[in-house]
């Protein structure tokens, strides 16, 4: 489990703004399961996802995405993996493959959530932020995630627990500026 728990330049939960923001969102007391959750809530709903708001600001290492407060999915699940990480909940990357708009025509991309080890298991949870059509929830019991993957259209839902976010998601976000161009024509497609 090492490698789940590690800080990285994308993880970067030993940055002072990731510090005092798990001072401020954590109990002593509080148990893993509760910390999971209060993290989970605090990234799907208080960081925007940057296509929802229109926004040209494209986040990518967990502390840009708490400091700009906004990220697409990948963003926000580096952030949730930093805040767990950082109180020593292992936390992984997954991925699915989804339509980009409503054919399959149009293209496809990767979209990014985790994976928390709760109970000696992993659950899934997708942090991607609510919205008409869209509700993600932290639960032990049922997995409810943003999207529900459709295979006749060639989508996928790939359940590997990554330790590392995906290069190709990393090599995206870094390069590109612009996160309307990046949406249009740079996310990432492939694991």
């Amino acid at each position: 489990m090492k490698e789940f728990l590690e800080a990285t330049a994308i993880i970067d939960y030993d940055a002072p703004v990731i510090q005092q923001l798990v001072a401020q969102l954590f109990h002593q007391e509080d148990s893993d399961v509760q910390k999971a959750q209060k993290a989970f809530v605090y990234v799907r709903d208080s960081i925007a996802h940057t296509w929802d708001i229109q926004s040209n600001r494209v986040t990518c290492c967990a502390s840009d995405v708490f400091i700009y407060k906004k990220g697409f999915c990948y963003a926000k699940s580096h952030l949730l993996a930093a805040i767990l990480r950082s109180q020593g909940i292992p936390t992984g990357f997954c991925y699915q493959k989804l339509l980009l708009f409503e054919t399959p025509e149009q293209g496809y991309c990767l979209h990014g959530l985790n994976a928390i080890y709760l109970e000696n298991r992993w659950i899934r949870v997708d942090a991607r932020g609510n919205k008409q059509g869209v509700d993600a929830q932290f639960s032990l019991k049922r997995e409810q995630l943003a999207f529900t993957v459709n295979s006749a259209l060639g989508e996928w839902d790939d359940k590997t627990v990554y330790a590392e976010p995906n290069e190709g998601v990393i090599r995206a976000l870094s390069k590109n500026k612009d996160a309307k161009k990046l949406y249009v024509s740079g996310l990432p497609v492939n694991l």
